[in-house]
């Protein structure tokens, strides 16, 4: 009897394996650095005999956290904060996008308005949350305006790039069958510009967490920054660490919830093969999702 032959094809482990392998592999290596970095952690205390109030161990901010999160007590200022977020970020973020479209299609507004964009961001945001308590009272508004500030700015630069990275010879095959300058921008340049906006509301999402949260520094009773500062003024660093680790997992969950929506949209898209209807009875189907590969058609 003959044994296998060298040239014998490998047995395959299947697709599904192969795609699969690669997110446990990576989400496991992502388990065990995070592992590492409490090892470290906890060694670094006990090394150097550091106090809790300098350094409290992790098994104390973990305990601290449950403890918090079981009896309600940081329910109440989680809901504020996520309040402030959700309206900082759907102002920013719609103000990002639809001055970012209108510079986009206007040079001349771009040669007016994108200096004074460019300073907003340069002033220092949390020098002016004093100024909007000042203006919008010691609600959410002030929260949500530093929010707004804050993330505004990814979406009005991803918003630009991505409505002006469409390829000439497509907006030149738009303009020749016809096309309208809102044909073309709903059904050329904002579907190429998908990728990008979704890139920036990733960014802003996270920044957004980081404006509501500096917001509650000053002059607010209510919200993780507020409790922040208060666990600072009772000198309570375990309390202190528990509510970062509480930011840093919405943080995360709201990226990784963006994320699920951009895979959701880009999908469906790449279904979707859109029919353009022009003038005359032109039609222009586009091949590519990104909308830059479209092939012409009569109705």
């Amino acid at each position: 009897m003959s044994g296998p032959s060298r040239d014998d094809p490998k047995p395959s482990t299947g697709p599904a394996l192969s795609a699969l392998r690669g997110p446990v592999v990576s989400g496991l290596l992502s388990l065990l650095l995070l592992a590492l970095c409490l090892v470290l952690w906890w060694a670094v205390a006990w090394w150097f005999e550091l106090p809790p109030l300098v350094l409290p161990l992790p098994g104390d901010v973990a305990r601290v956290l449950v403890r918090n999160l079981i009896d309600g007590t940081f329910w109440p200022h989680l809901l504020v904060t996520l309040t402030e977020i959700a309206l900082g970020f759907a102002i920013g973020s719609g103000l990002g996008i639809g001055l970012g479209s209108l510079v986009a299609l206007s040079p001349f507004l771009q040669r007016v308005l994108h200096p004074y964009v460019i300073a907003s961001q340069a002033m220092p945001k949390l020098a002016l949350a004093p100024i909007f308590v000042i203006w919008f009272g010691f609600g959410i508004l002030p929260k949500a305006a530093i929010a707004a500030l804050i993330c505004f700015f990814p979406l009005f630069e991803n918003t630009l790039v991505g409505l002006r990275s469409v390829q000439d010879d497509a907006v030149e095959l738009f303009r020749m069958f016809g096309a309208s300058r809102w044909q073309q921008f709903v059904h050329l340049r904002m579907p190429n510009a998908l990728p990008y906006v979704f890139a920036g509301l990733r960014v802003s999402i996270v920044l957004s967490v980081v404006g509501a949260v500096v917001g509650e520094f000053v002059g607010a009773n209510q919200g993780l920054g507020a409790l922040i500062m208060a666990s600072q003024g009772m000198m309570d660093t375990p309390l202190m660490f528990a509510v970062f680790v509480l930011l840093t997992l919405v943080g995360v969950a709201l990226y990784e919830l963006l994320a699920l929506c951009e895979r959701l949209v880009m999908r469906r898209r790449s279904r979707i093969v859109p029919l353009v209807r022009l003038p005359g009875g032109s039609r222009i189907r586009r091949k590519s999702s990104y909308g830059s590969s479209p092939e012409s058609g009569e109705g």
